[in-house]
């Protein structure tokens, strides 16, 4: 079982707004969660599909140091989060000298993919515990 994570931190894009983009690939095969993120509208999802890009290519990293097989078909995102970061406080002048606070929110984006467990391996852990 392979697992692969890739983040972005200090993204400029408010973690509500990534939230709901991250909403859709939760749980979904990797090359479908990328087609999905292709045509989403949604701003947030350029930076979303570079990150899963970057996931499968750590995967493919990862297989080949530990020399195992990898088929990319089989990876999926199996946990996917948006952090707060840190925020970029702005102030707009406004009427008779007062001055109004812009908060300019920063998200720290996660996206961690997994192939699936055989079957056969987790039958093998269960009959060991039974004895």
């Amino acid at each position: 079982m392979v697992d692969s994570i890739a983040r972005v931190k200090h993204i400029r894009v408010t973690p509500q707004k990534a939230r709901r983009v991250v909403a859709l690939i939760k749980g979904k095969q990797a090359q479908e969660a990328l087609a999905i993120l292709k045509f989403a509208p949604q701003s947030a999802s350029e930076p979303i599909y570079k990150l899963v890009e970057s996931a499968i290519a750590n995967a493919r990293v990862k297989a080949d140091r530990d020399g195992e097989y990898l088929d990319e078909q089989d990876l999926y995102v199996s946990n996917a989060y948006v952090d707060e970061g840190s925020t970029l406080k702005r102030f707009r002048p406004r009427a008779q000298g007062r001055a109004f606070q812009i908060k300019k929110r920063t998200s720290h984006i996660t996206v961690v993919l997994a192939t699936p467990v055989v079957a056969e391996t987790a039958g093998a852990t269960t009959k060991k515990a039974s004895k």
